[in-house]
């Protein structure tokens, strides 16, 4: 194990702990907000790229610490414009994210773990098995990393892109690498400034998270990712939440509106001949009562081997027109990136392939 593998990386730290760091190399505490303009705010990859830091500052500071930027692999993009990178960490793990550029804002879906734990039966991410946490500073560096990757396909030169909101919803379970999450939550909010209502952290339903999320107060999006109204259906589905009926969920889910004010988003992807049904929907409909919530509608994305399959249009169409007469608010997801496996339910950490355009990062 080389040197820098033992240093700590600076990507991840607040800027009260940057503010340490400098005071542990005899300087002032303002060398810190310095640092993380250089880390959150223009993205650098290198303490030499410092250049308003005094040089026994930087050279005491790479004495010990280092950046911490991953390596981009490989970097996909698809015809609408979506972006996958796939991310190899200081330690060699692979994660994947996405970037959505849009004409009037940017979007990115990170990762909070290499691999999942949770086994949902008709999602690619799963099938490598679970490697390890993220750490808040690798979490945020995907939003970086997204962030360079879409500027360098930016139709006007010159012209920056900033990503402005970021879902929590790419490899992993958030909830069950709770303390990583939070923290590059407020990283996010406190350094890169993206507004915390533009921060989507998504859950398969780890119930005691929920009420933990609640009690912080902030006022991030929460959504769901519940996919069968009934018990016997969601273990089916999500085995590794089978511990929690779908009314221990929605009870939860009220608690989290009733802390913070926040209407709740409740995931639901559609597979044909599983949970699709119009008995399907009056039963959702029915489990949800009385919560303030909204139902995003996800059609099924194709994953090699899983033998799931998307429901015909009329069948969704029948779907959401139940929802909707029992008052429920429904949106449908505008899946992007299909082509490339970056839309929800395909991220999957793999080696690059042959075909792909290997960058130097």
């Amino acid at each position: 194990m080389s040197t820098e593998d033992l240093c700590t990386a600076l990507i991840g730290l607040t800027a009260e702990e940057l503010d340490t760091v400098a005071r542990a190399s005899g300087q002032q505490p303002y060398r810190g907000a310095q640092i993380a303009e250089w880390l959150y705010r223009k993205g650098t990859h290198t303490i030499e790229a410092m250049t308003n830091l005094p040089e026994n500052l930087k050279s005491s500071i790479d004495a010990t610490y280092r950046v911490g930027r991953s390596h981009c692999v490989v970097e996909r993009r698809s015809k609408d414009g979506t972006v996958k990178l796939l991310l190899q960490c200081q330690d060699g793990a692979l994660v994947e994210s996405v970037g959505l550029p849009y004409a009037d804002r940017s979007s990115c879906c990170v990762s909070t773990q290499v691999g999942c734990p949770i086994g949902c039966v008709f999602c690619a991410t799963g099938l490598s098995g679970f490697t390890r946490n993220l750490t808040a500073g690798e979490i945020v560096d995907q939003v970086l990393s997204v962030q360079e990757a879409l500027n360098r396909s930016a139709s006007e030169p010159g012209a920056m892109r900033r990503i402005d909101h970021v879902v929590f919803m790419g490899m992993g379970e958030p909830l069950l690498n709770y303390d990583a999450t939070l923290k590059a939550v407020r990283l996010l909010n406190s350094e890169m400034g993206i507004a915390m209502r533009q921060l989507t952290v998504s859950t398969v339903g780890y119930v005691p998270a929920i009420y933990r999320l609640a009690r912080e107060s902030l006022q991030l999006t929460l959504a769901v990712s519940l996919h069968a109204a009934t018990d016997e259906l969601r273990r089916r589905l999500i085995p590794g939440m089978a511990r929690w009926s779908v009314s221990d969920l929605v009870d939860a889910c009220r608690a989290y509106v009733s802390q913070t004010g926040r209407r709740i988003t409740f995931e639901y992807c559609l597979l044909d001949g599983i949970n699709d049904t119009v008995a399907d929907a009056e039963a959702l409909a029915s489990a949800l009562r009385g919560v303030n919530c909204h139902v995003n509608l996800i059609v099924h994305n194709p994953v090699p081997g899983l033998g799931f399959h998307a429901p015909p249009r009329r069948q969704l169409l029948a779907f959401r027109a139940r929802l909707e007469d029992a008052g429920i608010v429904v949106t449908q997801r505008l899946e992007r990136g299909a082509d490339i496996d970056a839309a929800c339910g395909q991220l999957r950490r793999r080696e690059a392939p042959a075909d792909a355009s290997l960058l130097d990062g």
